[in-house]
């Protein structure tokens, strides 16, 4: 299974527009964070975690031309808003797009992208076939994914496991209940918004603690705003086996 981070920033993404702190104006490019995603491949399978306003910039910089499917987390625009441009993909793969949703975030697809869903379609528009998942785990073709229960502020979202990967992005609660689910795992992926508590993100204290109770061979930090600080300051501070993410990082496992 390869992994890249397409994305570990926040709903602004770092730079944010007109701000002139250090983390903003940093030369070094792994403090220059688009939206937060994942682009995963395993035994042939090509599919990203969430589709947000950096997806086109995003396939074009790692060159993925192939994709078979998009998992949604939830609906927030930062997760959502690129998925228009599945239409490449349609064109190359020549067929829908599969993707996977809760209900409620696959009802604001239907929304927000009405022109994929008509009777009768604007030529051109997305191909999207539409599957519904929940707390149960799935399959995309032979991959089984174990959905995880986290809550966004108020929100309900998933994380997902596949095989001994676990990815948490937009949680600040993560029931007791669902932690089993991040046992004997070699990679955790985890939010970690900032240094002081947030109403609906982990703050890197609130990471740390979920990192040291699952005791994954390796952790990286994503969802990064400008207010974690410098990537080259961050790294010196953190536990060993826990890394800063960055965007265009890949990693083999």
């Amino acid at each position: 299974m390869q992994l890249t981070f397409l994305g570990t920033g926040t709903s602004q993404g770092v730079p944010i527009i007109g701000c002139k702190c250090s983390v903003c104006q940093s030369a070094d490019p792994r403090d220059q964070r688009l939206r937060t995603s994942v682009h995963i491949q395993s035994d042939g399978l090509s599919f990203v975690i969430d589709s947000g306003p950096d997806f086109r910039q995003q396939m074009l910089h790692e060159k993925i031309d192939a994709l078979d499917a998009i998992l949604f987390t939830h609906d927030h625009k930062d997760h959502t808003a690129g998925l228009d441009d599945v239409r490449a993909y349609n064109h190359l793969m020549q067929k829908p797009m599969q993707v996977y949703g809760e209900e409620y975030v696959l009802s604001t697809i239907k929304r927000e992208f009405s022109y994929a869903f008509t009777e009768k379609k604007y030529p051109g528009v997305p191909e999207i076939e539409l599957n519904t998942i929940d707390d149960r785990p799935f399959f995309i073709e032979n991959l089984k994914i174990i959905p995880i229960r986290g809550v966004h502020f108020k929100l309900p979202v998933l994380g997902f496991r596949i095989g001994n990967l676990a990815y948490l992005t937009d949680m600040n609660q993560l029931p007791e209940s669902e932690r089993y689910k991040l046992k004997d795992l070699d990679v955790l992926i985890i939010n970690a918004l900032r240094i002081k508590t947030h109403v609906s993100h982990f703050n890197l204290e609130q990471a740390l603690d979920i990192i040291k109770l699952s005791q994954p061979k390796q952790a990286y930090l994503t969802h990064i705003s400008h207010k974690l600080g410098l990537y080259q300051d961050l790294i010196q501070q953190l536990p060993s086996k826990v890394l800063p993410a960055y965007d265009g990082l890949k990693i083999t496992f």
